[in-house]
Order: C-alpha cells, then sequence, then structure tokens
C-alpha cells in the first residue's frame, strides 16, 4: 500500500465517507482512515433511517444544500443500484405561538419547495394517529423523507474504492503533524503522507487534541421503536416527522416493514467522553420514559410494546451549527464537524463542498456561517 495520497480523510464516516467518494470519483488520490468499520455503532449514523427535508429552518444556506444533497443522494441511487431515499412527506408540528413556519414560507416559495401550512384539525384529518392541542399547527412537506443511513454510508464505500480510494478501517490515529509541503498521519499500521488533510471524526475529535481542538461536546442520545396499532403508522401512508413540545423537540419516522414507530430527542442528552462506552439504553429511567410519555400525548396508539433501542454518540457544537473550516494554524488542514442532530441528510452535499474546497474552487454554498473563527475557543 503506497504510504503517499493527494489527500487523507480522518473519519469515514457520513461525511468522511461521503467525501472520499467525490474525492476519488474526481481522480484524486485519496486515503480513508476510520478508528471502526465503516458503516458502524461508533458514529452518529447508525440505527436507519435519517430525515431529509428542504423546507429548513436555517435559513437559504441550509435550503440550497438540502437541494443539493437530495440531487446528490438521486445520483447515488442511481449509480449504486440502492434505494437509499423514501419520499414519506414530512410533517413538523408546534405550536402556532412557538413554530415560526410562517416565516419558512418565503424562503421555500423563492426555492420552489412545495409545502402546506396545516391547522391541527387538519393534521388529525388525515393521520387519525396523531392527537394535537388545538393551539398547534403542522409544515407538511409532500417531497420530503427519509434516508436509509447505513446504506448510504454502504454505497458510498463501495464507489469510493471502486473510484480507487483507500480505507484503513480499525486504525485509530495516533499523531498528526505537518511535514514540509504537507502532512503526516502515524497510525499503528503505517505513517502516510498527503498534500492535504480533512478531518471529520464526529464525536471523536476529542481524541485528535493537541493537533486540533474543536468546540464540539459528545453527547449520549437515545432512539427507541415502539410497536404501533397496525393501519395508522405504515410507512406507506404515515409520513416522517418532527414536534416540538414543552417538554422538548422529537423525531421520528413511521413503522417500516413492521419495525415499529421510531421516536428520538433532539434535545438533552448525557456528555460522554470518547473512548469510555455511554451508558447502555434503560440505564436512565428518562431513555424510554420520555419517548414514551411523548407517544401517548401525541400518537397514543403508537405508544406500544418497546421494540428495540439504541444509544447514539452526537457531536454538537454550543451553537448546533457546523464547522467547516480550515485548521487555524494550517491551511492544508480541513475541519468538518458538529452536524449530529441534523447533519446526515447534508452528507452527500458536504463530500462534495469539501472535495471542492481541498481542490480550491468555490463550492455550492458560501461556507463563511460554519467558520471555526466564530467561537470564541479556537484550536492550536
Amino acid at each position: 500500500m503506497s504510504q503517499s495520497f493527494d489527500v487523507i480523510v480522518v473519519g469515514a464516516g457520513s461525511m468522511g465517507m461521503s467525501t472520499g467518494y467525490h474525492l476519488a470519483k474526481r481522480g484524486i488520490r485519496t486515503l480513508l482512515i476510520d478508528a471502526f468499520d465503516p458503516p458502524h455503532t461508533e458514529g452518529s449514523h447508525h440505527g436507519e433511517p435519517r430525515l431529509i427535508r428542504h423546507a429548513y429552518s436555517g435559513g437559504p444556506i441550509y435550503i440550497r444544500l438540502a437541494l443539493e444533497a437530495d440531487r446528490l443522494w438521486r445520483e447515488l441511487e442511481e449509480e449504486s443500484g440502492e434505494q437509499l431515499l423514501v419520499r414519506s412527506g414530512v410533517l413538523n408540528m408546534a405550536d402556532r405561538f412557538k413554530s415560526k413556519f410562517l416565516s419558512r414560507l418565503k424562503d421555500t416559495d423563492r426555492a420552489g419547495i412545495q409545502v402546506e401550512l396545516l391547522e391541527a384539525e387538519e393534521v388529525q384529518r388525515r393521520w387519525s394517529g396523531i392527537r394535537l392541542p388545538e393551539t398547534y399547527e403542522a409544515l407538511y412537506e409532500p417531497h420530503a423523507g427519509y434516508l436509509f443511513s447505513e446504506r448510504c454510508i454502504a454505497a458510498y464505500r463501495q464507489l469510493a474504492l471502486s473510484h480507487g480510494a483507500m480505507l484503513l478501517p480499525y486504525t485509530p490515529v495516533q499523531h498528526i503533524e505537518p511535514d514540509g509541503e504537507g502532512v503526516r498521519v502515524k497510525t499503528r499500521v503505517g505513517t502516510f503522507t498527503a498534500s492535504r488533510l480533512i478531518i471529520s471524526a464526529g464525536a471523536w475529535f476529542q481524541a485528535l487534541q493537541p493537533f486540533v481542538s474543536m468546540p464540539i461536546r459528545a453527547v449520549r442520545k437515545t432512539v427507541a421503536w415502539f410497536q404501533a396499532e397496525a393501519g395508522l403508522y405504515e410507512a406507506e401512508t404515515f409520513p416522517g416527522f418532527t414536534l416540538d413540545t414543552e417538554e422538548g423537540g422529537y423525531y421520528g419516522f413511521p413503522s417500516i416493514a413492521g419495525a415499529g414507530i421510531k421516536l428520538g430527542r433532539h434535545d438533552g442528552g448525557l456528555s460522554w467522553q470518547p473512548g469510555e462506552e455511554p451508558a447502555p439504553f434503560g440505564s436512565l429511567a428518562q431513555d424510554e420514559g420520555d419517548l414514551r410519555r411523548t407517544l401517548e400525548a401525541y400518537m397514543p396508539r403508537a405508544a406500544g410494546k418497546l421494540l428495540r433501542s439504541a444509544v447514539c454518540k452526537y457531536e454538537l457544537t454550543p451553537d448546533e451549527h457546523f464547522i467547516i473550516d480550515k485548521h487555524p494554524n494550517d491551511d492544508r488542514v480541513w475541519l468538518a464537524g458538529g452536524f449530529s442532530g441534523h447533519g446526515f441528510k447534508f452528507s452527500s452535499a458536504i463530500g462534495s463542498v469539501l472535495a471542492d474546497l481541498v481542490e480550491g474552487r468555490s463550492p455550492i454554498v458560501d461556507i463563511e456561517p460554519f467558520a471555526l473563527s466564530r467561537f470564541n475557543s479556537k484550536t492550536l
């Protein structure tokens, strides 16, 4: 195996694997290094599926990224021959006094995104498994849906390798340092050099200190699948959804192939340290309790027996927006992190953006809002 590459990507999860694919497809000699064997359960991409929405609350930059990501997911489906995206529709529900849905309509109209603003009564008429307070409203996006996240990673992996990328799984990075005109990356299986380096280590950025010290907090999050009443929540008729309540923010999916309705909580969670194993699901009463109480209140006929559960490893910045920026002390190194909670849907586009950046091209969106410098804490 060669020891020298054009680009090394440290962290081959959703963002890293997509980046490796886009680089290799462009004929760039690329090495992907991951501490595990992607797709795996040690990052933020396991547990299928992930929502993809276009009517995004983050404004025009996120909307443009979402539309580009959708195009690239369809392109990946065509190239891989795998179904990766299901257009189930996505229903966003919240109290009308807090929802800010009206503020999104101007952006979605400009972008040509089809949406419907629905009163609680209309939501319950269309989807009788939902029970909403009368003060609630919903923004329904019929052409949104969900992605099979692990299939997406596997497809990008297969195609990246077919285009000539190299992958080192089960290979933690031990040390990174400048090396003349490039960067040197030391691992237990050898030392590798490249003229450019991309670090997309997810919740594991702390393991790369002191070379980089990102303002990213690793958070333990839980999701669960619950038995749901037949005929009300099946994937053929029920949408993906988000639900903002007084108790917290939630997201979920219909029962896919009888797996049960999946529900997770976006906010909250406990900090954990990379290298330590987060407490298993059920260690805390709120693991199941928060999710079950929410279903009982808003989708009571989906609050059946617990069928399956999972613990996820989130990576969050202080403002929960992404970081895409150069290392403050080394222009040869690009940093990409803080994607958990709402990032997976964008990973097809982020991979293309990162490939553009290392090639010196202008990406599809202005990345200035994602600058590391917006935080007071900076890296070495």
